[in-house]
């Protein structure tokens, strides 16, 4: 994995998905799952990537997820890039600017 220097500003993309949980997403769409399992990894190593994940199942809401990448442009191309939304898993994705108080 490439080191990372510290920045102050962070791109964070959320995900909202069609599905309550991951294993609802990966009963429905187990090629989608892989796929996007499987660039995300490679995205992390090329370093492009540097975190992503998916937040706690919350009965109240649909499973959302979350990347950090280092530019919006990356952000961007990681979004339209990504399985999930080319297959129409999506129902709502944003971006945001995250500031690194320990820059």
């Amino acid at each position: 994995m490439t080191e990372h220097r510290r920045q102050s500003v962070y791109y964070v993309v959320f995900v909202v998905t069609k599905y309550k949980t991951f294993e609802e997403a990966r009963a429905r769409a187990p090629e989608q799952i892989a796929a996007h399992l499987a660039r995300s990894k490679e995205l992390h190593q090329k370093g492009t990537l540097l975190m992503s994940g998916a937040f706690l199942n919350n009965p109240e809401e649909p499973l959302s997820t979350m990347a950090v990448l280092s530019s919006r442009a990356a952000a961007e191309e990681y979004i339209h890039g990504d399985p999930f939304f080319i297959n129409g898993m999506i129902s709502k994705w944003y971006v945001r600017e995250w500031a690194n108080m320990f820059a």
